[in-house]
Parts: structure tokens; C-alpha cells; sequence
């Protein structure tokens, strides 16, 4: 080959390379560029209710929390003849009429493969065997022990306890008739009601809020100790439209006494409304109470109980709903949860019983320890849910308000913002006192605390051990 087409073919190489290096820029330009407009577009039309970057990220990938909330009406027919409960001189007659209906709804938070309900019932409180019966009728829908609160308001214009407890067959109108036909009923509604929250769950912004409000609930008992902090949460959709508002208030709904023979949420059903009301844009307002155990309202006026509960309410939700407005909420939060279980010390019947409960329920010592070894569980457990500032810990019956304070106050030291006690969650087992309660205290608390005067400690114990772990 000569040289001049050797110099030739050189220049057709040097022009191909020039021609494959700019055709490869041109592609490499045009991929990038229609790229970065995709990511844009998708980013811009999926969501343009993102307030930062940090939010964007998160509703598009599995750390984004979701969830939704359901409600079911849960007052039983009265031809069912079903027992109010609260009160052993009502001998477990039935519900005469209706004031007001109960409800129970349920929230469902998911985060990945992490999803957990919350259950609040406008009830009085909940026997041993509900939840397990419950959990049973869920497992095929990935619902266990460990993921599920129930928590009743206790409610003394609703349902009896005894009556859904299946060991109940003591046929005693002291103490309670178990209707197996109201066990079926609750829990065929409960199931439903978790199951239908949980579906259609939408990403949702978080965040919670605490005030203190005097005047509101004293301790029935004389003692200094008077939880008077009121907690709100508010769960929103992303664009901010509410979904639901939790509300946490220690005091017994006591108005009614146990001569009111009508259905009635009480003063919780009250709030509920008032707020669901004021808030509006179908808001789902639920309420759970705290260590009520020695917690009573502080009543101002009324014609009757109802009334009273109502006015009670009201003022409440007045300061409930200055809380709700000024809450902030965030979708980049901490969603954990944690479960024990505590086995119990014995069971045994305090000595001052029959001046005061057993007086109430017509019972000797003898009868009560029947029923107890009957009705009262060997073991308990407790959870515990941390969304974003708010830590609820379960207490298992109705805990005096000083052990309340004295976890609430640890958490608080472990730098969670709002923690808060989740009174009766889950079963009622007892009243929960201090040891010096129990000895020293007189009154009704003290006589209806049965398993002696190591459960206070054990149960607190439990509740931090189960909690502490969230503060992470």
C-alpha cells in the first residue's frame, strides 16, 4: 500500500472516532436529559403536596408511614337484654334505652413490613379472654398479640365486663352474667372493624401536643397525685386534611351513676362528637384514658348526669381543640413498638373487701376468692407504641395516677416529648396501687386490687421495661 493511501485510510479512522465520540456525547446528553425531565415530571405530578425533599423521599419509598381509620357502631340491640356495667347494685339488669350510641374505631399505622391498631371502645373494660379470641379471628390477615391495643374508656353507661367473660359461669348478678351471644357480638365487630382500617391505607403526616388543664379531674382519694395533662395527636393526609385525632385524658367517666340505666358513652362519647364536630372534613376523633384508678372528674352543672357529662365534655374539647390547631406534623417519624408478658403474683382478697367492694357486689371473702381463681388471669402483658413524640405503654387494669406520673416522668427523662399511660388496655386484671396504697389506703381501690401489694411495682416495672427500649 502506498503512502498516500495509507495516509488516507488514517484520516477515515481519526473521522470515525471523532464521529462515534460525538454521537456517544450526543446519547449520553439526550439520556440525561430526558431522564432528569422524567424524575422531575413524576416527582412534580405524583406528588405536589410535598412540603421537602426529605417528604418526597419518604412517601415514595418503605419508609413512609401509612395507615387509615374505621369506625363501627358498637351498641348491642336491646333485645339482646344485655347488663350495664359499673356497678354491682345494678345486679346486672339490662340497658333500659339508649342515650347515646357506643362506638369503637380503630387506627392502623404501617411502616414497611411494620403495622400496628389501635382500638378504643366506648366500654367499661375488657376481660382477659377478648383479646385473645379477637387475635384469633386476625391471624390470617397478619394480626398477633404483639401488634394490637385495645383501649376502653371505661364507660359506666355500657356493657358489663362479666359478660364477655367466657370463665364466667358463676351465673352471680353481683358480679356479672356472662351472654355468650355479647362475647360473638363484640368480637365479630372488632374484627371487622380492624380489618376495614386496614385497608386503603394513604401516606399520613404526624405529630402530638400536650397542655395541662386545671380544674379538670382531682384524686378521689385524697392523695396529692392528679395527672392533669391532656396529650393530642394528629394524624393528617399528606395535603393536611384530617384523619384522625387521639385523645388522652385521665379521669373516670363516673357522672352516671348506677340508678341511670341508659346506654351511654359518657363524657368520652361527648368529646368525641364535640370534637369530630368542630374539627369537621370527616375527622375520626378517638379517645383512651390514662391511671385513672384514682382519677374523677370535676363536674360544673347540669340537670341531670347526662347533662352534666355533656357540659363536662364540652369544656374539654374547648381546650382539646386550641391543642389540635397547633400541632405540627411530620411524615419523617419514629414508628416502633414493643410486648411482655408479666407473670402475675398470687391472687389473693385484700383485707379491707368487705367494707367497701364487698359491700357493693353482696360477696364474702370465701365467694370472692372463688371468683377470682375463676375469672382473674395468671399472667398479663403489656405493649407499648411509639409514634414520632407520643409513647402510649399499656397498663393492664386501672393504675393509681402516682405510678402513672412515675413512668411518665422516667420516659420524659429518656427524652420521649409526650409519653403517655394507655389505662385498661387490653384486659382488666385489677386495680394497680403502690405497696402503701394498698396497706395503708382506705377505700374502694384498695379493696379491689387482688393480687397484693407487690403488683404496683411488678406492673410499673413491666410497663418500663417494655417502653425504655422505644426511646432509642
Amino acid at each position: 500500500m502506498n503512502t498516500a493511501n495509507i495516509i488516507w485510510m488514517s484520516s477515515l479512522k481519526n473521522i470515525s472516532l471523532k464521529i462515534k465520540i460525538i454521537m456517544k456525547n450526543i446519547y449520553v446528553q439526550s439520556i440525561t436529559k430526558s431522564f432528569i425531565f422524567i424524575v422531575f415530571i413524576i416527582g412534580f405530578s405524583i406528588d405536589v403536596k410535598a412540603t421537602n425533599i426529605k417528604e418526597l423521599f419518604n412517601t415514595y419509598s418503605n419508609k413512609q408511614i401509612v395507615g387509615n381509620v374505621a369506625s363501627i357502631d358498637l351498641t348491642p340491640d336491646l333485645s339482646m337484654k344485655f347488663a350495664l356495667g359499673g356497678y354491682g347494685s345494678r345486679m346486672s339488669k339490662p340497658a333500659e334505652a339508649v342515650h347515646d350510641r357506643i362506638w369503637a374505631k380503630a387506627l392502623v399505622l404501617k411502616e414497611g413490613d411494620k403495622k400496628y391498631a389501635i382500638v378504643t371502645l366506648d366500654v367499661l373494660g375488657l376481660p382477659p379472654n377478648v383479646r385473645p379470641q379477637l387475635i384469633q379471628s386476625l391471624a390470617a390477615y397478619g394480626w398477633n398479640m404483639e401488634n394490637i391495643m385495645l383501649l376502653p374508656s371505661h364507660s359506666h353507661t355500657s356493657f358489663d365486663m362479666p359478660a364477655l367473660n367466657d370463665k364466667n359461669n358463676l351465673n352471680s348478678p353481683q358480679i356479672g352474667i356472662f351472654q355468650p351471644e355479647l362475647l360473638e357480638y363484640v368480637i365479630d365487630a372488632l374484627s371487622n372493624l380492624i380489618r376495614e382500617a386496614d385497608k386503603n391505607l394513604q401516606p399520613v403526616k404526624i405529630g402530638t401536643s400536650s397542655i395541662l388543664l386545671k380544674n379538670m379531674n382531682r384524686n378521689r382519694r385524697g392523695d396529692p397525685d392528679v395527672d392533669n395533662e391532656i396529650t393530642l395527636t394528629r394524624i393528617d393526609h399528606l395535603d393536611g386534611t384530617p384523619m384522625t385525632a387521639l385523645v388522652n385524658w385521665t379521669a373516670h367517666p363516673t357522672f352516671m351513676s348506677g340508678s341511670d340505666m341508659w346506654v351511654s358513652g359518657g363524657w368520652p362519647g361527648y368529646l368525641q362528637r364535640e370534637l369530630e364536630q368542630w374539627i369537621g372534613n370527616g375527622v375520626t376523633v378517638m379517645y383512651y384514658n390514662g391511671a385513672e384508678g384514682d382519677q374523677s372528674p370535676i363536674g360544673k352543672g347540669g340537670g341531670s348526669h347526662y347533662e352534666t357529662a355533656e357540659i363536662y365534655a364540652r369544656e374539654l374539647a374547648i381546650n382539646v381543640l386550641e391543642v389540635y390547631q397547633n400541632v405540627k406534623t411530620s411524615s419523617n417519624i419514629k414508628f416502633e413498638y414493643n410486648y411482655n408478658t408479666i407473670e402475675l403474683p398470687k391472687r389473693k382478697v385484700h383485707p379491707s373487701f368487705m367494707e367497701t367492694g364487698g359491700e357493693e357486689y353482696n360477696l364474702t371473702p370465701e365467694a370472692l376468692d372463688i371468683v377470682l381463681k375463676v375469672m382473674s388471669p395468671e399472667k398479663t402483658n403489656i405493649g407499648a407504641l411509639r409514634i414520632g413524640e407520643l409513647l402510649i405503654v399499656g397498663a393492664p387494669g386501672e393504675m393509681a395516677a402516682g405510678l402513672g406520673l412515675n413512668i411518665k416522668n422516667k420516659l420524659k427523662e429518656k427524652g420521649i416529648k409526650h409519653p403517655v399511660i394507655g389505662g385498661l388496655a387490653n384486659e382488666w386484671i385489677s386495680y394497680i396501687l403502690s405497696a402503701d396504697q394498698y396497706n395503708h389506703g382506705e377505700g374502694y381501690e384498695s379493696s379491689v386490687s387482688f393480687y397484693g401489694d407487690g403488683l404496683g411495682k411488678l406492673i410499673v416495672d413491666g410497663m418500663l421495661k417494655t417502653s425504655i427500649p422505644l426511646t432509642k
